[in-house]
C-alpha cells in the first residue's frame, strides 16, 4: 500500500533528515516509527501526504506515484491524526468529524450522519457529545474526535503523529486499546509515528526503529526485541528487552501443561481485566482473572506479560488456560517454567528464521 523507494530528504542548510530509505507497508498493517527525536521519523511520515516533499526518490500509494497527485487531492484521501488534535474551536464535534466529507462534496445529511457513526465507533454517543465544543470536552475526548475525523472519509491510508501523547498515561493506555480495537475493526494502513517505544512494541504489527535518518530494523516486535539486528537497536530497546517481550508473546498450547488443579472442564468463573497483549496470535480485548474461590487464569493468546501478572497477583505455582471467550474449557496450565521455555523457544525461532 506505501511504499518508499531511496527517499532522501535534504534540507538547504544541508541537514539530511532521511537518507536512502527504502521499505514497504502492506495494506491494513499497522507500522510504527521509533526513535529518538530529530532522527527522521515525523518527516517520513509527512512525506506521505507531501506536507513535506522529498529531495529524491519516490513514494508509491497504492502503486501511484504520489509526486504525479495534486497535493490537495491526496491529502483528503488520506487520515491524519496529530498530538494536538487540531479540532476547530468554533465548530460542534459533529461538525468538526464531518470536516472532510463536507470538502469532498457529500451532501450534508451524509455527512453528518457519517460523523455520527463515527463518534459511536470511537465510543462517544453523537446524541451526548455531538452538539458540545472541543473546549467541553477532556484530552482524551477530543483525541477520540481526531481519530473519527481522521476515518469520517473512509481513507486507505491513515498517519498518526504522537497521537496519545498529549494525555495522562492511564487515559494513554486506554486510547491505544480502544485504537487496537477500532483497528481491528476498519484495518487501515496506518503509520503511526512515536518516541515511546512501548507504545511501539503495544500497538505494531511490525516497528520501524530510526536512527540517525536511517531504518535501523524493520520488523515485528518480538523480532526487534528477541534478535536486535545492530548493537543500536540493542541498546535502544534496553538490556530488559527480555522483559518487554513478555508484551508481545501469546500463550500457546505449546506452553502448557496438565489442567490446574481447582480448575475444572465444567465450573464458569466471571473474570475481570484485560490482556492488551499485540503480537503474531495474540488477540486484544480479553478477559483474565479468576472468580471467586478458583484458581488465577487466562485466556488462550493471551500475553505471557499479562500470565505472569496474574501469577505474581495471587502468589499462585501456576495459572490455568482456558479457551477464548470459554472460561469453564481448560486447556492446560502455565507455570513460570512455562513461561521461560516460551521466551527461549520464540527467541530461538526469530533467531533461526533470520
Amino acid at each position: 500500500m506505501i511504499r518508499f523507494e531511496q527517499v532522501t530528504k535534504r534540507y538547504a542548510d544541508g541537514t539530511t533528515a532521511v537518507d536512502e530509505l527504502s521499505f514497504e507497508v502492506a495494506e491494513g498493517e499497522l507500522v510504527t516509527l521509533v526513535g529518538p527525536s530529530g532522527c527522521g521519523k515525523t518527516t517520513t511520515m509527512k512525506m506521505v501526504n507531501r506536507l513535506v516533499e522529498p529531495t529524491s526518490g519516490r513514494i508509491l500509494l497504492g502503486g501511484e506515484d504520489i509526486a504525479a497527485v495534486d497535493p490537495v487531492r491526496l491529502r483528503r484521501t488520506i487520515g491524519y491524526v496529530i498530538q494536538q488534535v487540531g479540532l476547530f474551536p468554533h465548530r460542534t464535534v459533529l461538525d468538526n468529524t464531518a470536516t472532510v466529507p463536507a470538502l469532498l462534496g457529500w451532501k450534508k445529511a451524509r455527512a453528518r450522519e457519517r460523523a455520527a457513526e463515527l463518534l459511536d465507533l470511537v465510543g462517544l454517543d453523537p446524541g451526548t457529545y455531538g452538539h458540545r465544543y472541543p473546549e467541553q470536552l477532556s484530552g482524551g475526548q477530543r483525541q477520540r474526535v481526531g481519530v473519527a475525523r481522521a476515518l469520517a472519509a473512509d481513507p486507505p491510508v491513515l498517519l498518526m503523529d504522537e497521537p496519545f501523547g498529549a494525555v495522562d498515561p492511564v487515559v494513554r493506555e486506554r486510547l491505544q486499546s480502544e485504537f487496537l480495537k477500532l483497528q481491528a475493526t476498519v484495518r487501515k494502513t496506518v503509520l503511526l509515528v512515536t518516541h515511546d517505544l512501548e507504545e511501539a512494541i503495544r500497538l505494531g504489527d511490525r516497528i520501524a526503529v530510526y536512527g540517525q535518518g536511517r531504518i535501523e530494523q524493520f520488523d515485528t516486535p518480538a523480532t526487534v526485541l528477541g534478535a536486535p539486528a545492530t548493537p543500536y537497536v540493542a541498546d535502544f530497546v534496553g538490556a530488559d528487552r527480555g522483559l518487554k517481550r513478555l508484551a508481545v508473546t501469546p500463550v500457546t498450547e505449546a506452553d502448557l501443561e496438565d489442567p490446574a488443579p481447582g480448575r475444572s472442564s465444567g465450573s464458569s468463573g466471571t473474570t475481570t481485566g484485560t490482556a492488551p497483549g499485540r503480537s503474531s496470535g495474540a488477540a486484544t480485548g480479553k478477559t483474565l482473572g479468576t472468580a471467586p474461590g478458583e484458581a488465577p487464569a487466562v485466556p488462550l493468546g493471551a500475553s505471557l506479560k499479562d500470565a505472569l501478572a496474574v501469577l505474581l497477583q495471587h502468589d499462585a505455582g501456576r495459572v490455568a488456560v482456558h479457551a477464548p471467550g470459554e472460561p469453564g474449557r481448560v486447556l492446560g496450565s502455565l507455570t513460570t517454567a512455562g513461561v521461560h521455555r516460551a521466551l527461549r523457544r520464540t527467541a530461538a525461532a526469530e533467531v533461526s528464521s533470520r
